[in-house]
């Protein structure tokens, strides 16, 4: 069974269960490793999630995953936060996080604001989501708000400042 079809199994059986305990899943992960096959979930809700959180759910999904039997391997289950850099997949993410400082990668070079330049790498201030396209007010010296297009990103992390 494909990696991917494990994890769209997995996490049909896990939302539920995160809905009931007013959690997301961030995100999830279903491959092999040095010490065999790992299921790992992240998790969050309003405020972050602590480690007795991440025991709660790593006991509710161990006990449905035992029962509906997805996953063909033996498997490690690994559930936590999705940490300082929190990863932004969904629409949703990068209307909550407006505000924030994120870098997101394209997935292949684009010159959005004209400057003569493809890049991929765009840090900057959220600014939200508007008709598929992530806005991000960018803070280099050069500045200015480009408008990303959702489908064309590879990967979004909020950055963590101190």
């Amino acid at each position: 069974m494909a990696s991917s079809t494990v994890i769209e199994k997995v996490e049909a059986l896990v939302e539920p269960i995160l809905e009931d305990l007013n959690m997301e899943l961030v995100d999830l992960e279903y491959r092999r490793e040095q010490r065999g096959w790992v299921l790992r979930l992240f998790i969050d809700q309003e405020g972050g999630v602590n480690l007795d959180d991440c025991a709660n759910v790593s006991r509710e999904v161990s006990a449905i995953l035992d029962v509906d039997d997805v996953v063909p391997n033996a498997y490690h289950l690994e559930v936590s936060s999705p940490g300082l850099n929190r990863p932004l997949k969904k629409e949703k993410d990068f209307e909550r996080f407006a505000g924030r400082l994120v870098r997101i990668k394209m997935s292949f070079p684009i010159d959005p604001d004209g400057r003569g330049q493809e890049r991929k790498t765009f840090t900057g201030i959220l600014k939200g989501l508007e008709e598929g396209k992530v806005l991000v007010e960018q803070d280099d010296k050069v500045g200015g708000t480009v408008a990303l297009a959702l489908t064309d990103i590879a990967s979004a992390h909020l950055e963590f400042t101190f």
